[in-house]
């Protein structure tokens, strides 16, 4: 199986979580109704990431995670071009990778799951870029859940 990236918009990444445009005119942006948090003793965490670019193309997929309480934000501070895959769960338990959805967010972009969002890890496409990453812990098994699928590839146009 493979899917094809369509570029990342609000509307298409709805059923997800929400799309986090960067301001272009000076003043502030809440979106607090982005930060879902489903366990009462959970704290919030703020981490940032370098990650580098994946040269491998198509990408090869055979892991998804989710964190079924949180919420998980990523924040471009220095970014190119980086890949959003998410999938909805599936009839039988896990994600249903049949219905995966992969998109190529820009630097200007971020992006917010929702809890209990299947998603593939973070993955930049044409340089090392730096993320801020928000979500909630508790120290538990909840905080996220990684689990094998069946290969298939994202081709990135």
């Amino acid at each position: 199986m493979e899917i094809v990236a369509e570029p990342l918009t609000a509307e298409a990444f709805a059923p997800f979580g929400e799309v986090i445009a960067l301001p272009e005119t000076p003043g502030r942006t809440y979106h607090d109704a982005a930060l879902g948090n489903l366990r009462p003793g959970a704290r919030p965490s703020l981490s940032v990431i370098l990650r580098t670019e994946t040269p491998d193309r198509p990408l090869r997929v055979e892991m998804l995670e989710r964190h079924a309480f949180s919420s998980q934000t990523f924040m471009p501070l220095d970014a190119g071009r980086w890949l959003v895959l998410v999938a909805p769960h599936a009839a039988g338990g896990g994600p249903d990778r049949a219905a995966a959805k992969a998109f190529v967010a820009t630097g200007r972009q971020g992006i917010t799951y929702r809890p209990d969002t299947w998603h593939h890890g973070l993955t930049v496409l044409d340089r090392p870029s730096r993320f801020a990453i928000f979500m909630w812990l508790d120290g538990g098994p909840g905080d996220e859940e990684f689990v094998p699928v069946a290969p298939f590839t994202v081709r990135v146009p």
